[in-house]
């Protein structure tokens, strides 16, 4: 048997016998973490979605008896204080992230993307949750739309928290797009493509951050053992045009522009944050400002 290497070696401590709550456990990211997650010794995992078929269709694919399947909204608090009873480690993904759902749908995009976060933060300060990590977006960095705005507001929240509730340790990850995830350009692609129909594009010059959901994954992880006091976790991530990304599928394109709000080029970290920031070699870290005294 090969050797675990140091960061395995680490995980494996963090996670032994620990119960966790995953919102969202049923999207995109939130199943393929649930999955990885389950290959190390924790005792439960809790995924909390307000989608029924997609708790179904996971609930299938695992058949692991730590896994528990709740069925309800970060909205409700009775739900979320229930879901998250006994729990040590929270990793909350749930969102709504669309950006053009989230621009006609504003009242129910900051309820979910602001008050889910403050239910949350609230539950872990009832229940002496051990951990909290927020998994937010590039959107959030400069943002210029509704949903990165909520997002933006859901760091600050954590990073609040941070400073302020000594019985949870708190931090935020913020990263791109995962080429995995549903809702994406590929998707849309994927589908244009069967249907014999030209890829659409908003805009030639347009650039954006992308990475595949293991490294995701792994990055969570990673970020996960260092959780403490509000933090901010930024993964140096590659920029691809989304022209010569398209061209790796098809020769036609179409233009549709850009849709309201939306930038021709994301933003990782800003130069203010980089500022107030420690670099690594695979991420910025970016420390929370301390709060005042009054």
């Amino acid at each position: 048997m090969a050797k675990k290497s140091v960061f395995e070696q680490k995980i494996t401590a963090e996670l032994k016998n620990k119960s966790l709550l995953i919102t969202g456990g049923a999207g995109s990211i939130g199943s393929a973490l649930t999955k990885k997650i389950l290959e190390y010794p924790v005792k439960s995992v809790r995924i909390l979605d307000i989608n029924e078929h997609s708790l179904f269709k996971l609930k299938r694919e695992l058949n692991d008896k730590r896994v528990r399947y709740l069925l309800g909204n970060i909205l409700n608090r009775d739900r979320v204080e229930m879901a998250g009873s006994n729990i040590d480690i929270v990793i909350h993904c749930a969102a709504i992230k669309n950006i053009e759902i989230s621009e006609f749908n504003p009242i129910e995009t900051i309820e979910t993307n602001v008050e889910g976060v403050v239910n949350l933060i609230k539950m872990c300060m009832n229940q002496k949750t051990k951990k909290f990590l927020n998994i937010s977006t590039d959107k959030a960095a400069d943002s210029s739309t509704l949903y990165g705005t909520t997002k933006l507001l859901g760091e600050k929240l954590t990073s609040w928290a941070g400073n302020h509730i000594m019985s949870t340790k708190f931090a935020t990850l913020r990263f791109g797009n995962v080429i995995e995830t549903r809702g994406n350009v590929f998707e849309v692609w994927r589908s244009e493509l069967k249907n014999n129909k030209p890829l659409s594009i908003t805009d030639p010059t347009s650039e954006r951050f992308f990475f595949h959901s293991d490294e995701a994954i792994n990055f969570i992880l990673k970020c996960l053992l260092i959780t403490n006091n509000g933090e901010l976790y930024v993964p140096k991530m590659k920029s691809y045009k989304i022209k010569d990304l398209a061209k790796e599928y098809s020769k036609k394109h179409k233009i549709i522009g850009l849709r309201q709000g939306e930038k021709l080029k994301e933003t990782l970290i800003t130069e203010s944050e980089k500022n107030n920031a420690i670099e690594k070699s695979d991420m910025w870290i970016i420390k929370s400002y301390k709060p005042l005294k009054l």
